[in-house]
């Protein structure tokens, strides 16, 4: 966990918690890339941070698919688990927390908080007809299935019949609690595309909802009946409560409200938008528990303009994906070309295109014959000049001045694919800038002065560069301050607290004039296409 999350300025933030019927998709990553992405950001705001993702283990769908490969529930998961895991740390992904729904503790949280909701009468028995999807772990109106009665987010199984007795939540209660939320806090759900679609759900008229199963055992059992065990997702959105514990922390919600509860932002895949913006926040309400403060769903990704299916066999393995590309090219291509909320598309050809045009060639080549000149013209240190006395009208200084509260305010409204194409602006006037005044040129006039603002404004421009892209590329970042001579290490919150704090190294002029430089080194290469 992040320094001091007790304090109030925490920002507290989750991914969903994946369901582990199956092992990471791209999809899991984009998402938990961006939360890190938002997560680093604020870290390097200065901000304490709880940034909690996990796993959902709970449900029918996990119990089948065990039983298919002839698992125990538990062990399956434990391995589905160690995936995710492994993903998240070759994705370099900070997380503060790993919430399992089937810790022991989580149990504590869910029995206390159904308590609460069951002791405000909110709980009900009833009997439950309809169409389930078990892969949604969701009951499905007939008007909402493809024909034959397969469900629309998995038109490769078909949906069951249920007639059974069902604990229900008075959902329909809290209905004119939700309008005042989505009115009083219009920003609670995100993009405006995912609120309207809420708003007119919410207008057809909510219906309770059943919170419990029968004949399904692989959950937590009712508190007041165990013969009925909770629905999966009851007991899968109190994990993110769960995960603002420390492990030496009693389990219980009052805790929970001292670790920087309530969240800031949920991030989620517009598939489970209801959950999160309907069911949830009804939930909290119910058991007298603070609301998040945003929601926000981010759309789908397809693979060379077709949705992603095994059936069509075009999967995009995050593991293969990184494994050959590296952590960098991953994040860089996934937050900057596709913006964030919409639906997106991978394509290899692209992937390579940008990843090589931005980071190896503007940016990485940029930084290097800058410092080479440096060595030539200036000794290997950082031009020895009056940064204040640099004009304001110098075209770098103007853009750098400028790009930090741009920047701020795309990563702020997760519009990451600004806050790359932003900084890239920079670069490539850098790059214009030194080809203009040709440095080369004027230190064989002898006008030493001039040699050493031109160097001075673009090695500068690309440290600002570098300094806001790292919450995206922290690797490339770190190289890139190795070169110019930093200790900054951006997988290191003290380090960038200590040696880089935003409210001096956010600016345009930081870099200390006489700084020794490193002997230039490619801080990016670029991604060779074998030969066919």
């Amino acid at each position: 966990m992040s320094p001091n999350p007790i304090q109030h300025q925490t920002f507290a933030l989750t991914t969903p918690l994946y369901y582990v019927n199956a092992l990471p998709h791209i999809g899991s990553a984009y998402t938990t890339v961006a939360a890190d992405v938002v997560a680093r950001f604020q870290r390097l705001l200065g901000h304490s941070v709880s940034f909690v993702t996990g796993t959902d283990e709970h449900g029918q769908k996990i119990q089948r698919t065990a039983q298919e490969k002839e698992r125990d529930p538990q062990a399956y998961c434990d391995e589905v688990v160690a995936c995710f895991e492994d993903l998240w740390q070759k994705l370099n992904i900070q997380y503060d927390s790993f919430s399992r729904t089937t810790a022991s503790r989580h149990e504590a949280i869910v029995r206390e908080f159904f308590q609460r909701v069951w002791d405000n009468g909110d709980i009900y028995l009833g009997q439950q007809k309809g169409w389930y999807c078990v892969a949604c772990e969701e009951f499905k109106d007939e008007g909402e299935l493809l024909e034959d009665h397969y469900c629309p987010l998995h038109p490769n199984r078909q949906v069951e019949w249920r007639d059974e007795e069902n604990y229900f939540f008075r959902l329909s209660k809290y209905q004119p609690a939700l309008e005042d939320l989505y009115k009083n806090q219009p920003d609670f759900i995100q993009p405006t595309m995912r609120r309207n679609e809420v708003l007119s759900f919410v207008q057809g008229g909510l219906q309770d909802f059943s919170i419990s199963r029968v004949n399904m055992d692989w959950g937590f059992p009712v508190p007041e009946n165990p013969e009925h065990t909770l629905y999966v997702w009851f007991d899968a959105l109190l994990g993110y409560i769960t995960g603002l514990l420390q492990p030496e922390d009693e389990p219980t919600l009052e805790r929970v409200l001292e670790r920087g509860y309530p969240f800031q932002l949920h991030l989620i895949g517009k598939d489970i938008l209801r959950f999160h913006a309907v069911y949830w926040p009804a939930m909290l309400l119910s058991a007298g528990m603070p609301l998040p403060e945003r929601v926000f769903g981010h759309g789908f990704l397809t693979k060379d303009g077709h949705k992603i299916s095994k059936t069509l066999g075009n999967t995009v393995d995050p593991v293969d994906l990184v494994e050959r590309f590296g952590s960098d090219a991953f994040r860089y291509y996934f937050m900057k070309e596709i913006e964030f909320g919409r639906d997106g598309d991978y394509n290899e050809t692209r992937f390579i295109n940008t990843i090589n045009a931005d980071l190896a060639n503007d940016l990485g080549n940029l930084l290097n014959r800058t410092l080479g000149m440096a060595r030539k013209y200036c000794g290997g240190s950082v031009p020895n000049l009056d940064v204040a006395g640099i004009s304001p009208e110098n075209p770098l200084k103007a853009l750098g001045d400028s790009l930090t509260p741009q920047v701020r305010s795309a990563y702020e409204s997760l519009a990451f694919h600004q806050a790359c194409g932003a900084s890239l602006s920079l670069v490539r006037a850098g790059n214009k800038y030194i080809d203009d005044r040709a440095p080369w040129s004027l230190y064989k006039q002898g006008e030493q002065a001039a040699v050493e603002e031109v160097l001075y404004s673009v090695l500068e421009s690309v440290r600002l560069v570098a300094y806001l892209l790292s919450p995206v590329v922290p690797h490339l970042s770190t190289a890139i301050y190795g070169q110019l001579g930093y200790s900054t290490d951006f997988d290191q919150p003290q380090s960038v607290r200590e040696t880089a704090p935003f409210e001096h190294h956010g600016t345009w002029g930081a870099l200390p004039p006489g700084q020794s430089l490193n002997k230039p080194e490619p801080v990016f290469r670029r991604i060779e296409v074998p030969s066919a």
